[in-house]
């Protein structure tokens, strides 16, 4: 999730300050991401540094409104037009999981995966009886609430899948369940030797 970006976007529909650039986030993903306020000032202060944004105005309760620059208003439009690039190398933490447990002696890779399997179908059964809670129902702040609902409903459905596919592969490898032990091969790069230097 590009936070940078949503606020630029956010920024681009007019000045804002700290608390209300947070508020205005949460209202349009539907606050299912919430960010801290140090993370919005955080970033606030990088935009700033390059030239995306800068400060302007300060009311009489002291809020310093931050407005979007030219610059910032040409990267929204490069954003909102440019496809979400998905990594190729991702480092999924639970494929990562499964991957290095399939290689160690004595590890049950089946009670992970139904452990995960649980835990998964809690998710997506309380994400199917999440409902909008914002004032305004069939409004644009619960399409957006509900866009990412679906998208979290989704990847927790595409999870499930990718555990019953992963069981089934590990159920027909023939060396599931063999140990991979330590390769006996060094690498060949890695951290030089450390050489005191001499006194002459």
């Amino acid at each position: 999730m590009s936070v940078r970006q949503s606020l630029l976007a956010i920024l681009d529909q007019g000045p804002c300050y700290g608390y209300q650039l947070r508020a205005e986030f949460d209202r349009r993903t539907g606050s299912t991401w919430p960010l801290n306020v140090g993370q919005i000032y955080n970033t606030l202060d990088r935009l700033e540094r390059d030239g995306l944004v800068a400060k302007g105005e300060i009311d009489e309760h002291g809020h310093v409104y931050w407005q979007i620059t030219d610059a910032g208003a040409a990267v929204v439009r490069q954003w909102l037009g440019a496809p979400v690039a998905r990594s190729q190398g991702t480092r999924d933490e639970l494929a990562i999981k499964l991957a290095v447990a399939a290689t160690l002696p004595g590890v049950d890779v089946a009670e992970i995966i139904q452990a995960q399997r649980r835990a998964s179908l809690g998710q997506l059964e309380s994400l199917n009886r999440a409902e909008y809670a914002g004032a305004k129902a069939d409004g644009p702040e619960e399409l957006a609430w509900s866009l990412v609902v679906d998208s979290m409903v989704c990847a927790a459905e595409a999870e499930l899948r990718w555990l019953d596919h992963t069981e089934q592969r590990l159920a027909r490898h023939p060396d599931h369940g063999m140990a991979l032990g330590l390769s006996t091969e060094r690498p060949k790069r890695g951290r030089p030797a450390r050489v005191e230097a001499s006194v002459a």
